[in-house]
């Protein structure tokens, strides 16, 4: 009889992750996270791909976190090489939040440079979490490619990233400091000042190196 009952239960949470109501969705996530089933796990994923609602795609990566890592980890690295943007974004995403470095294999170069920012971003963060002791000067000079991309929500983002990555972040930076681009140089600037100062705002920060590399500056700034 209980086995019955559960059946019952994960059929309609099952049913709940493709409800047209967001609220019933976010409930529906709420409950398989909440009694974790392997049975959920491709049906996470697959709806995570998906779903419009971001306060439901955290959701369903929560309910992916509660469940075993050697299941959810071989499902969410085959979704990074999906065609689909959002598939890559969010299973990154959620490779992030479980944290095994066991992942670190699928942080490509080709994901740190997608040509989608989403993806882009969720490759960065997921990165700084899973790289294994000694790859960060290497994942440094590759994010560093990336300084002036994007609007100021995706350059905040990298910048996040390089700071998180400490001091050895410094001689990527300096270098993108010197580059001819402005756009580059600046941002580079703006998260050299970061790292030295991290309650400096960032708005604050790349308004006054867009200043410094218009004078045809690339002042070096470090601890």
């Amino acid at each position: 009889m209980t086995t019955t009952r559960q059946d019952t239960a994960a059929r309609r949470a099952l049913q709940g992750l493709e409800d047209g109501r967001a609220s019933v969705r976010l409930r529906a996530a709420l409950a398989v996270g909440t009694t974790p089933d392997p049975r959920f796990i491709g049906k996470l994923v697959e709806r995570s791909a998906i779903e419009p609602e971001f306060f439901v795609r955290d959701m369903l990566t929560w309910a992916l976190t509660r469940h075993p890592v050697s299941l959810t980890l071989p499902e969410l690295v085959r979704e990074v090489r999906s065609e689909r943007a959002q598939a890559r974004s969010q299973a990154l995403h959620t490779l992030s939040k479980i944290g095994d470095r066991g992942a670190w294999p699928v942080i490509t170069r080709a994901l740190l440079t997608d040509a989608d920012d989403e993806v882009a971003r969720s490759a960065w963060r997921a990165a700084v979490v899973l790289a294994p002791e000694g790859e960060e000067s290497a994942l440094a000079e590759v994010l560093a490619t990336q300084l002036g991309r994007g609007e100021t929500e995706t350059q905040l983002s990298l910048s996040r990233a390089l700071i998180a990555l400490g001091d050895v972040v410094l001689s990527a930076l300096r270098a993108a400091a010197a580059v001819p681009d402005r756009g580059v140089r600046a941002h580079a600037l703006a998260t050299q000042r970061l790292l030295r100062d991290p309650d400096a705002g960032f708005e604050f920060a790349i308004e006054e190196a867009k200043r410094v590399a218009a004078l045809g500056g690339s002042r070096q700034e470090g601890r």
